[in-house]
């Protein structure tokens, strides 16, 4: 007996010791069966339990709260200001680029929705969405239709305008029951 195996051996009743489960995963006896390799791979899964309690583990049920509607309202005021405030930042001295813009939309709605999630505005879904375009003597209308429950859901919206570019930014706020 070499001293690897003596090592093996004593690492073995080690882990016994502590409850774990060794055995080789299928994609290794696969591996093994395939290409005829012996390859001394060992898996592993602990238990934090003593070893000899035998207690199933039962899930968690968590009750029901018959929450149908929401203990605060959302912050319509705060999250127009969050609105202008990040548009303002963001897009004040930017002149139209349909590439910068296109990508200005991805990152104004992350952080728009990052700082209305710091709100921690309880069992709220947030969508937003901004829109840029280019101010060029036209005239344009956005719509949007959402089926919700208006005794809770509702939505923020700000326009921001400079010379040469245009942005909307809308967050919807669905109450999750």
């Amino acid at each position: 007996i070499g001293m690897s195996d003596i090592a093996k051996d004593k690492a073995a009743r080690l882990l016994k010791k502590r409850g774990s489960v060794s055995s080789l995963s299928s994609h290794e006896v696969r591996a093994k069966e395939i290409l005829g390799k012996n390859k001394d791979s060992m898996s592993t899964v602990s238990y934090m339990d003593e070893p000899g309690h035998d207690i199933p583990r039962l899930a968690i049920q968590l009750e029901n709260t018959y929450q149908l509607g929401p203990a605060k309202r959302f912050p319509v005021v705060t999250v127009n200001n969050i609105l202008k405030d990040v548009l303002t930042n963001y897009l004040q001295e930017e002149k139209y680029e349909a590439e910068l813009c296109r990508q200005m939309t991805k990152t104004i709605s992350e952080v728009i929705k990052a700082r209305v999630k710091d709100l921690m505005i309880p069992r709220y879904k947030i969508i937003v969405i901004v829109h840029i375009g280019q101010l060029n003597e036209q005239s344009m209308r956005i719509g949007s239709r959402c089926v919700w429950d208006p005794a809770s859901d509702t939505f923020s919206s700000y326009v921001f305008k400079n010379t040469s570019l245009f942005a909307l930014a809308n967050v919807y706020a669905v109450y999750f029951e």
